[in-house]
């Protein structure tokens, strides 16, 4: 009887041997032969389940972001308006080993979405669900009364979405200037002033 193979697990393997070489040594470690080796596969058999080095590491991004929208899912059931925007932000931010290894593919997904289109579109096609669902807590929390700001919509999610990316960055490359105790100073300073009038 000839052997069943389970394709779905050999892709998520393949896509745990990236991310593991990403995180030690960065995408220049992730190269296919690399990939291929470490996974037990030939070379060439990589292509099976991915086209490309590209295709397997946006399949590794699409780790990275389920990673991240599971915990924010989580903390966002049940919520809306201004305590759903809370725990969205809180769950965003790298505040534990998990998210900040999810940050490191993250910044390699980045640095490879500056060149090429269908990468930076992906991205891009995120950001825009991640800024539309943070616009959406905010309107509640002000139809709730909870949000009483002046500042606009807009530059209010502009300023969650920046203050997300930055310290993701810094905590990759600047760890003591995004420390959990910092991160969470940022987000109550935050949140103290957009429920003033």
């Amino acid at each position: 009887m000839p052997k069943v193979i389970d394709h779905d697990a050999r892709r998520e393997h393949i896509v745990d041997v990236t991310w593991g070489l990403i995180v030690r040594g960065g995408l220049e470690a992730a190269t296919m032969r690399e990939i291929a080796t470490a996974a037990g596969f030939a070379n060439g058999a990589l292509k099976r389940y991915f086209a490309s080095k590209d295709a397997l590491v946006e399949a590794t991004f699409d780790r990275a972001l389920s990673m991240v929208h599971a915990h924010i899912a989580g903390s966002t059931a049940d919520r809306s308006g201004l305590e759903a925007l809370r725990a969205m932000c809180y769950g965003a931010m790298p505040l534990d080993a998990k998210r900040v290894t999810a940050g490191r593919v993250l910044l390699v997904f980045w640095q490879m979405s500056l060149s090429n289109k269908a990468l930076h579109d992906r991205y891009l096609e995120h950001l825009r669900g991640w800024r539309g669902l943070l616009h959406e807590h905010v309107q509640r929390g002000r139809e709730d009364g909870d949000i009483r700001t002046s500042t606009p919509d807009e530059q209010l999610v502009d300023e969650i979405v920046l203050m997300n990316a930055g310290a993701n960055v810094m905590s990759l490359v600047g760890p003591r200037y995004s420390t959990k105790k910092l991160q969470k100073q940022h987000l109550d300073s935050f949140f103290e002033r957009i429920t003033q009038p």
